[in-house]
């Protein structure tokens, strides 16, 4: 028995080969070996033909990132046209929404690596060091992951071994004083074990006055087959981060145009923010046949976030530049984060025939904690009622400012709560082929939850219990080898924290989705494309209490629709095109207070950051020069305007990017690149928070790079 149970729990590699070489000596096979294990299925996803899922996905792989230049998850999720860019914490973590609808926005946006969540915490932004590719999953996807973002999820698919030797050394200089060395090597130790280092330095100044980036980490991998049948992938995670904490710059009197975007409006002497991440997956993969496969998984993830920051005050009351016009009141905080994530899994996937019908089920379990510690200490003026000095409001002028005029006032106790939430989950997804063009879907995933809060400022302590089912059917029909179209629905959650006025649990976060759309290729299978039609709705988001003053009850509701459509491949031979084009209307669908403000919201009201139209645009062609491989191209990126700040009609407005880049091979083992960012100089903004918490877009960025392969 015990025999049994340890086989089957080695069976969870989504990144290894298959099958081992029968002899030592057998390069083919061993070639063969390397291609099966980039192509092993991840892990809540069984075995899958796109077309055959009823739902759309984008896949951005390791070709179009590089000719993004893409280093940073933030610059991959710019190419899909779906996803948005909302409230970054001051730079120091990823915040997005997808269709139209974000997450808790006052933590990072939750994404996942080869099926783990590994969003949540505070690690600080993510690198794409040791990242394969990004797919961005659309639609609720809890029938599988369980609670997550309601609009779609993320996935990272990390870079793991192979058993050939292949090494990369990749280093880059760039505007701003950038310097960034990245290092990927991979090779067999011996027949059954592979092992693979991946890491990167980064230090870099910023078109921000004051600003300067430390950043390094590494992902080191490792690989094992026991057989022909059994293979075993152990990654570890390690970052370290030091990033100032910066806001952006200020709207004077709804003018974005004011300020110059170099403009910090923090105190250089608070320092960076310091992140850190440390983190271990493990995945055991075991073939029971060739039609039925186990996979199990653990992963223990640690990250933190500890340091300084001095920003503008958002208070009315409290806000001279809502006076002057130039000085701006400051608040000083302080904040140690720490959070610990732990996943637990396995699950069975298989197809067997039946009634003249394939059937392929993929069911499991898994069971996860999450542990959000967070101090936050801060130092603020009082209100403009009761005439503070300057030095107390730590006031700073706009268009002339001085830093460290007033000694930085040492911040007092405002939050002191470690929030832990504990789930187990039991999911089962069915897919059925009614017939040779018809294929039926069936997903329901049951979820017992449980979320403690503990208060330790007033010594309080809360718990609540919920649970979830979460049910997805689709259907796919196959209109032509080369056509599909497929219609889903699909239901998501996500807890709330806190409580109410009387103490009482929040109900959790509802969100529907209903999609619709056509997958197909063109120019004999050379072209992919979805175009797709979506609506989702939202119930239960926090808003403020109308009656008890400070304090939120979960009764917002939104809803978003839209169309999107993407396509990618090679149209002719040496030339790559990549499109993404959303439009999205998102919306809230009552009359309700603010959650932060306590504005009045009214039905109708856009929903921050979400801009109507999106697109963007990637182009590479492969040429010759001096008898070498050349390859040039560029790409555009058009985000239209949107709601700033929320219960206003402070707008950010649409801006259009451009890029080029070069990569010339001058060798078989070295390339040369270059690549220009916003190339026309355009100013513009990403996203905000409020008129006073505007992230300004970087200027034209250039930056050369030479990869040594070996």
């Amino acid at each position: 028995m015990t025999r049994h149970l340890a086989l089957f729990m080695l069976a969870l590699v989504p990144g290894l080969p298959a099958a081992a070489a029968d002899e030592a000596g057998d390069d083919e096979a061993r070639e063969l070996d390397a291609v099966v294990v980039t192509a092993t299925r991840q892990a809540y996803r069984g075995d899958f033909d796109a077309r055959e899922v009823p739902q759309a996905e984008l896949r951005i792989d390791a070709t179009v990132l590089r000719d993004a230049g893409v280093r940073d998850l933030d610059q991959a999720l710019d190419l899909s046209a779906s996803v948005a860019r909302q409230n970054n914490f001051g730079g120091l973590w990823n915040s997005f929404a997808v269709r139209g609808f974000i997450g808790d926005e006052n933590l990072p946006s939750n994404y996942l690596v080869n099926g783990f969540n590994a969003g949540r915490g505070f690690g600080g932004p993510r690198d794409l060091s040791g990242i394969e590719s990004v797919e961005v999953l659309k639609g609720p996807r809890a029938a599988l992951f369980g609670r997550g973002e309601p609009g779609g999820t993320i996935n990272l698919v990390s870079k793991r071994p192979t058993f050939e030797h292949a090494g990369e050394v990749r280093i880059g200089a760039g505007r701003f004083d950038e310097w960034r060395a990245d290092v990927d090597w991979t090779a067999p130790i011996g027949d059954a074990v592979a092992v693979r280092l991946v890491g990167f330095h980064a230090d870099a100044e910023s078109f921000r006055d004051t600003i300067d980036t430390l950043r390094q980490g590494a992902s080191p991998s490792l690989a094992i087959r026991f057989g022909d049948a059994t293979r075993l992938v152990y990654e570890l995670e390690y970052s370290d981060q030091d990033i100032p904490f910066d806001r952006g710059v200020v709207a004077i009197n709804g003018d974005l145009g004011a300020l110059p975007i170099e403009r910090f409006l923090g105190e250089p002497g608070d320092g960076p923010i310091r992140t850190e991440v440390l983190g271990h997956q493990v995945e055991l993969q075991h073939d029971f046949s060739a039609d039925w496969s186990g996979l199990v998984g653990f992963t223990h993830r640690d990250t933190s976030l500890e340091g300084f920051s001095t920003e503008a005050e958002l208070a009315v009351n409290r806000q001279r530049l809502f006076v002057d016009g130039r000085t701006l009141s400051r608040q000083r905080r302080f904040r140690d984060y720490d959070a610990t994530y732990r996943v637990l899994r396995a699950e069975v996937t298989g197809r067997f025939d039946f009634a003249g019908m394939e059937h392929r089920l993929l069911f499991g379990a898994d069971t996860d904690e999450f542990e959000n510690d967070q101090v936050f200490l801060r130092a603020r003026g009082p209100t403009l009622a009761s005439n503070p000095t300057l030095a107390q409001s730590q006031a700073i002028d706009v268009f002339n400012p001085v830093y460290g005029r007033f000694p930085l006032p040492t911040p007092g106790p405002l939050t002191d709560r470690l929030e832990t939430q504990e789930s187990n989950g039991l999911f089962l997804q069915y897919h059925v082929g009614l017939t040779e063009r018809l294929d039926l879907r069936a997903g329901l995933r049951y979820d017992d939850y449980e979320q403690t809060l503990d208060n330790r400022l007033n010594r309080t302590s809360l718990t609540q219990s919920v649970s979830r089912s979460s049910p997805q059917a689709g259907v796919v029909y196959e209109i032509t080898p080369s056509l599909s179209a497929y219609a889903a629905y699909g239901e998501n959650f996500r807890p709330l924290s806190g409580a109410s006025f009387d103490g009482s649990p929040f109900e959790p976060n509802q969100s529907r989705s209903a999609e619709a759309g056509v997958k197909f290729d063109l120019l004999d299978g050379a072209l992919s494309a979805t175009a797709s039609v979506f609506r989702l709705t939202q119930d239960n988001l926090l808003v403020a209490d109308p009656v008890n003053a400070g304090f939120s009850i979960a009764a917002g509701e939104a809803s978003s629709r839209g169309v999107e459509f993407d396509l990618s491949g090679q149209p002719a031979e040496g030339l790559t095109v990549w499109l993404s084009y959303a439009w999205i209307d998102a919306q809230l669908d009552n009359d309700v207070l603010d959650f932060n403000f306590a504005l009045p919201l009214r039905e109708g009201d856009r929903l921050l950051n979400i801009p109507e139209h999106a697109l963007s645009v990637q182009v590479a062609k492969d040429l010759v020069a001096l008898g070498r491989p050349l390859r040039i191209g560029g790409g555009v990126q058009y985000v239209g305007d949107r709601l700033g700040e929320a219960g206003t009609t402070f707008e950010l407005p649409s801006y259009t990017v451009a890029r080029a880049f070069a990569a010339w091979d001058v060798s078989e083992a070295i390339t040369l690149g270059a690549e220009i960012d916003n190339l026309f100089d355009e100013t513009y903004y990403t996203n905000s928070f409020s008129r006073l918490w505007v992230r300004p877009g970087e200027p034209r960025t250039w930056r050369l790079t030479a990869n040594w392969r070996f």
